[in-house]
């Protein structure tokens, strides 16, 4: 079937996340395949404003599987946020006889997307990419998986010198609105304890179920923190229990921005490769306005109204009662 669309650019907005490199390298070799014509956009929405738009070929995507980050490079725009930055970034699209743009992160690079799309009539898929998994629609988002094998790799190395001193250690992953890092990061890591911003955990709380464990001669506790819990970050939490509990030598650890960085796993290479592939075949039959999610081991299309209206993810009630179980 001839294509209906003959220019598609991709671009990588927001935090980046790893596997992104995968789902470029399918967008631009699948648009390729169908005998489009591809280009790349560096620095997300900026690239668009400032006319930072390359044209990609087979080659341009070679040996990138295995990188972390974006080739693409990423950026926050405050600009295209405005009704003058849009405008400069659709006729920078139109004077590249742009017709289909894929665009890569997430619910900030969707609000823009949307808004873009609805204005100028540009057709638009989004490809969820971002480590928190918190858009409605995938099952898991781009970059997660390696995310959290970052944290376990971590937590096992804290672990070893928190047994040999018999530490408390409070680690602070990333999740300011999602706690879906720290809750499965804290059940594949035997974690003690983990604080997340979907469920109230009081500090008495805490310091009970640590104080059980020592009482049961548990020799170090770890606690995993998400950092937009109701009672602070790592540091805030440490300090607030160091006052009434003493059993340990209280540690902290905020593992920041490693988390985003690192060789994606195996999962997020395909993951990346099946979404990228999906997107632009999404183009080809004329949708728009719509993410290529996971659900269920199958590639559908949610709208990106609905990923962005419906930002609900609920956390799997097995794995919140895990958490509880088999920490004892």
């Amino acid at each position: 079937m001839e294509p209906n669309i003959k220019n598609i650019a991709v671009l990588t907005s927001g935090g980046d996340a790893p596997g992104m490199n995968a789902a470029i390298r399918a967008v631009v070799r699948t648009g390729i395949y169908h005998g489009i014509n591809m280009f790349g956009v560096m620095q997300g929405y900026q690239g668009l404003i400032t006319d930072n738009i390359k044209p990609m070929d087979a080659r341009s995507v070679s040996n990138i599987l295995h990188l972390g980050g974006t080739i693409l490079k990423t950026a926050r725009c405050l600009e295209f946020k405005t009704d003058e930055g849009q405008q400069i970034a659709y006729n920078n699209l139109k004077k590249n006889d742009i017709d289909g743009l894929v665009v890569i992160g997430g619910d900030g690079t969707f609000t823009g997307a949307k808004r873009f799309s609805e204005t100028f009539g540009v057709k638009v898929i989004g490809i969820p990419g971002t480590i928190d998994n918190d858009l409605v629609g995938s099952d898991f988002t781009l970059g997660y998986d390696t995310a959290i094998n970052t944290v376990i790799e971590a937590i096992d190395k804290i672990r070893d010198t928190a047994d040999a001193h018999d530490r408390l250690f409070f680690i602070e992953v990333m999740g300011r609105d999602s706690g879906c890092i720290a809750l499965r990061s804290s059940i594949a890591s035997g974690a003690e304890a983990v604080l997340l911003p979907e469920r109230e955990t009081s500090v008495t709380e805490l310091i009970n179920k640590l104080a059980l464990g020592a009482a049961t001669k548990k020799s170090s506790s770890i606690v995993i923190v998400a950092e937009g819990h109701k009672q602070g970050g790592a540091y805030d939490i440490a300090k607030k229990v160091k006052e009434t509990f003493d059993h340990y030598d209280t540690k902290v650890t905020i593992l920041g921005h490693l988390q985003r960085g690192g060789s994606p796993s195996s999962f997020d290479r395909i993951l990346g490769s099946r979404l990228g592939f999906a997107a632009v075949n999404a183009l080809i039959a004329g949708e728009t306005e719509q993410m290529v999610g996971l659900k269920g081991n199958e590639i559908k299309l949610t709208s990106i109204r609905e990923a962005l209206t419906a930002h609900s993810f609920k956390l799997e009630p097995d794995l919140m009662e895990m958490t509880e179980v088999l920490s004892i």
